[in-house]
């Protein structure tokens, strides 16, 4: 299936969760937020949350610095 993550097209597995595509774009456990299609998925929900065809996924990362 095909979904946008942070603006680049990925060709992904169906049935692949927001867990599984996160850990494809970083290995931070902490500091982390997911929206698929404008809408926040919790943390807790990121391994029962299945992305579909088109979904629109932005990954953020906090970033320390001074």
């Amino acid at each position: 299936m095909n979904v946008i993550i942070n603006g680049t097209p990925y060709d992904l597995p169906d049935g692949t969760t927001v867990a599984q595509a996160v850990a494809r774009l970083t290995t931070a456990t902490t500091g982390v937020a997911v929206a698929v299609n404008e809408e926040v998925v919790t943390r807790g929900s990121w391994d029962s949350t299945r992305l579909t065809e088109r979904d629109r996924v932005e990954v953020l990362t906090a970033v320390q610095g001074g």
